[in-house]
């Protein structure tokens, strides 16, 4: 279910959160479903616990996943994981105008290839 690529340069935690990203957005884990406890992922993949409860804590913070005390951790209702996506995706297009900003790219610029790919400039 989760694969870890050992050679990728991004630390394990982004990579399960990657993996678990993927698999809820495409539908592969549905809403509600429980997630592997923390030990359990941890002995799969034979890597610290610590990386796993990191992983989940943050897909917990983006809206993917909800915990149970107690219970564990499950996959977020819809509405949940597309909030939890669009503001995944809204601070990477954040990150993504500061640095063409900084290369000289003008908000008009910015505006025009915004209002051009679906959105009504008001």
């Amino acid at each position: 279910m989760i694969g870890l690529n050992y050679r990728d340069s991004r630390p394990i935690y982004e990579q399960i959160k990657d993996n678990y990203r993927k698999l809820i957005l495409s539908g592969a884990m549905a809403p509600g479903e429980k997630l592997p406890s923390v030990r359990e992922l941890a002995s799969q993949l034979a890597i610290n616990p610590n990386t796993i409860q990191r992983a989940y804590r943050e897909l917990e913070g983006e809206g993917f996943i909800y915990t149970i005390p107690g219970k564990g951790c499950f996959v977020g209702s819809e509405q949940e994981v597309d909030r939890g996506r669009m503001n995944q995706l809204l601070t990477e297009f954040d990150t993504i105008i500061e640095q063409l900003t900084l290369m000289g790219v003008s908000c008009d610029e910015l505006i025009r290839r915004i209002s051009e790919k679906g959105g009504k400039e008001e």
